[in-house]
């Protein structure tokens, strides 16, 4: 095992583009971190500068006490796990996974012992005499796995390893590699686009967006405190719903925030826990509201103060939930980030000037399509960012 650092590392193509920008983390010994981001955001490049299949322009990479930048891939003492498998079709399991052992001339005797003990981790025993092409696309990933395994390497180095898999195997490989990781405590970057992947597997996340580093954190961290727009945005599934609304004070000290035409109550908490909202009084804020803090009123009790009305414009039941997109006239948030997210989309035609807000309602909600329906905001749990830098208001 070793530690991993990269002090403000950047990288600036031939042609100028520039993919990542001073970046600066420190990876501990046994820890499994994880770059999430939209395609394009750096990611993929970043790992690639620690296992030396790209230059490094700025900054340095260390892995344990030395610094790497110069050290060929092969002697960084790393094992990389691809989106492909890379296997050779003409070689048994066997022979892929002690490959790279043979091409160190390690002695057979122990090369045997290694590739039992990593076919026998990976529950791959009983294949290790097939060919790749007798292999699920599950046991394939597991023998490239295996070949990253048997080299026992200070670190692994994973790029988005699991999106050749269909739904069920990508579900089934997310627990393999977390229960793996688990065991040989080995410390290990993974590359994913996919952010529940980035939440199951992480100790922490790193949230990367245009070469930039956003945020990293332990994932519930990232949930419920996100420094920006564009990490609530991207971080939980569906996502993070965005309004613009007026914060206002009344004459006996207490606060709200208007929303369109409806004004919600901000408990004491949520002022005790964001001391800054007091700056901005009068103020337009971008308000979040996440899918699983909005109910359906007609089910719960004492929802005065925390309205918002809307129109049930689809409904999606998916048994354990009823997914609602409701048309509102909450003023649609507008920033950078939202185009980022994907969210610059606006609806057209009869809702073009309305705002979709989507709520994880009950399944024993009676909601109607096309009907009116009254949202029940978890006001404990709103999320306030300042609409120019995008950036989450708490005790700054």
């Amino acid at each position: 095992m070793a530690h991993m650092t990269l002090s403000h590392v950047g990288k600036v193509y031939d042609d100028g583009t520039r993919a990542v920008t001073d970046l600066s983390i420190e990876i501990e010994d046994g820890e499994f971190l994880v770059f999430v981001g939209p395609s394009g955001c750096g990611k993929t490049t970043a790992l690639r500068m620690v296992a030396g299949l790209e230059t490094i322009t700025e900054g340095e990479v260390m892995i344990g006490d030395r610094v790497v930048n110069n050290v060929p891939p092969r002697d960084r003492d790393v094992a990389m796990v691809f989106q492909s498998y890379a296997l050779y079709p003409h070689l048994t399991v066997r022979d892929n996974i002690g490959f790279g052992l043979q091409l160190r001339k390690m002695p057979k005797p122990e090369l045997t012992k290694r590739v039992e003990e990593a076919a026998a981790v990976l529950g791959l025993s009983e294949y290790l005499d097939r060919k790749p092409r007798n292999l699920s696309g599950g046991q394939r990933q597991r023998v490239a796995m295996g070949r990253a395994i048997v080299r026992q390497p200070q670190a692994f180095l994973m790029d988005e390893p699991l999106s050749n898999l269909d739904a069920k195997l990508r579900v089934q490989m997310r627990a393999e590699i977390g229960r793996l990781q688990r065991d040989l405590k080995v410390t290990t970057i993974y590359v994913t686009h996919d952010q529940t992947e980035a939440m199951t597997l992480g100790h922490r996340v790193a949230v990367m967006k245009k070469g930039v580093l956003q945020q990293i954190a332990a994932p519930q961290d990232l949930y419920d405190h996100p420094d920006n727009l564009f990490v609530a945005g991207f971080i939980g599934s569906p996502a993070m719903n965005f309004v613009t609304g007026t914060l206002v004070r009344d004459d006996a000290g207490a606060y709200s925030v208007q929303i369109g035409n409806e004004n919600i109550t901000c408990p004491a908490s949520v002022l005790a826990a964001r001391p800054a909202l007091a700056s901005h009084v009068g103020k337009p804020l971008i308000v979040g509201i996440r899918p699983e803090d909005v109910e359906d009123a007609s089910l719960v009790s004492g929802h005065e103060g925390r309205t918002l009305s809307g129109v049930a414009e689809l409904v999606e039941p998916l048994g354990s939930d009823l997914m609602v997109h409701l048309s509102t006239d909450a003023p649609a948030a507008a920033s950078d980030d939202m185009a980022e997210l994907g969210k610059e989309i606006a609806p057209v035609g009869p809702l073009a000037e309305r705002t979709i807000i989507v709520a994880r309602f009950s399944p024993r909600s009676g909601v109607q399509l096309g009907k009116p329906v009254t949202m029940a905001l978890d006001t404990e749990r709103l999320h306030f960012f300042e609409p120019t830098s995008g950036m989450a208001v708490w005790d700054t």
